[in-house]
């Protein structure tokens, strides 16, 4: 691989570059805009290095038998963290990834290569839209969506709706679930309004964090994970169990008064996510 490949992105105009991990050897780094996007290891795919990424990888962990394959969606490519690992851990399965920004799944197709032998199938376009012209033959089949759509920092607006998780809702499964990556800071305005428009779009949420990110004194990573049924009641203590620690998960009562009545995101009033400082990306070793 040459050194720290690189492209600006003809969409967004961003700068896109894999690096190495200096600390993982064979692992890599992809920053869009001068943000951590996507850590990979290459010769281990089930290392999940950032801690959001790690919680999400809990859930996949939690569906069906061990080992099962699945169908997922995977909305945002980033360097293809997450359906490489549905890959090495559940062989067989069946992913389909979107992504706007097609050089950049150019640049991490050929710095860092997709398994062969995994059955993913990347679309082009904005998440929102390819959604919603997904084949009919898909709707009601899929066991794992993951919603995680950057434009740099930020999610943009119109994949924060209700009108939005509810047109993700059809291709869910009877038991599927979708997993959610929202950021946000201090006061968690908009990772609260998220949680009240998951509810009402789907009507089981849990969330899961960093301790003292749910609380709002810090800005980070918040996952939800949410379903049209119930979610079972011993996955809370496992993703609890399953760190990175200190975490906490939120379900039931205990989210909804958490929530505290924030209001319901529509497309009318969907706003982005709010920039994180620019001294906020800075990982810690062993995450």
């Amino acid at each position: 691989m040459e050194q720290n490949p690189s492209t600006k992105l003809a969409l967004s105009g961003h700068h896109a570059e894999i690096t190495p991990d200096r600390y993982v050897p064979g692992s890599f780094t992809l920053t869009v805009d001068g943000t951590p996007q996507s850590h990979v290891d290459v010769g281990d795919p089930t290392h999940l290095f950032f801690e959001y990424v790690r919680r999400i990888g809990h859930v996949i962990d939690e569906l069906r038998m061990p080992g099962e394959p699945i169908t997922a969606v995977h909305l945002g490519a980033g360097a293809f963290t997450l359906p490489r690992y549905v890959e090495a851990t559940r062989p067989g399965s069946r992913q389909q990834v979107v992504e706007i920004e097609s050089d950049l799944v150019d640049l991490v197709r050929s710095a860092l290569p997709l398994p062969k032998s995994a059955s993913i199938r990347v679309r082009h376009g904005d998440a929102r839209a390819v959604v919603e012209k997904l084949p009919p033959g898909l709707r009601g089949t899929v066991d794992l969506v993951v919603v995680d759509v950057f434009s740099g920092a930020r999610t943009p607006a119109h994949v924060t709706s209700l009108e939005f998780y509810r047109e993700v809702a059809t291709l869910l499964a009877p038991t599927g679930v979708v997993a959610i990556n929202v950021a946000d800071g201090p006061g968690l305005a908009f990772v609260r309004g998220q949680a009240a428009t998951l509810q009402t779009a789907l009507g089981h949420v849990a969330a899961l964090a960093d301790a003292q990110v749910l609380k709002g004194r810090r800005f980070g990573n918040v996952v939800f994970v949410a379903s049209a049924t119930e979610l079972p009641l011993d996955w809370m203590p496992r993703l609890l169990a399953g760190g990175p620690h200190p975490s906490k998960v939120l379900s039931g009562t205990e989210l909804t008064e958490w929530i505290a009545g924030a209001p319901v995101v529509t497309d009318a009033t969907a706003i982005p996510s709010p920039p994180p400082s620019k001294n906020i990306f800075q990982t810690k070793r062993g995450s």
